[in-house]
């Protein structure tokens, strides 16, 4: 399950979306709220920054990444659009 709710942090995609190697998709969400509201997330975040903290060196640097993805029309994009065209006869 874990691994699940990896890659739907790394891939940024919806929970449907996630493939069946991880479980139901259904499942890996529902452990992952239940994680989500016990405070687990929290709790690793801190023992992280504890077992840093007690290295001979340090890092020294945080690294932050973040995207976003927006789909739009091909339109949307700029493309030319095409006229429509209207023959009389």
């Amino acid at each position: 399950m874990l691994d699940g709710v990896f890659w739907i942090a790394r891939t940024g995609s919806p929970w449907r979306d996630l493939p069946e190697e991880f479980g139901k998709w259904s499942s890996v969400y529902r452990q992952f709220r239940r994680w989500t509201l016990a405070g687990l997330w929290e709790t690793i975040l801190e023992a992280l920054n504890e077992a840093a903290g007690e290295l001979d060196h340090p890092p020294d640097r945080l690294h932050m990444i973040d995207s976003t993805v927006v789909r739009a029309h091909q339109h949307a994009a700029g493309a030319i659009e095409q006229p429509a065209v209207w023959k009389f006869c």
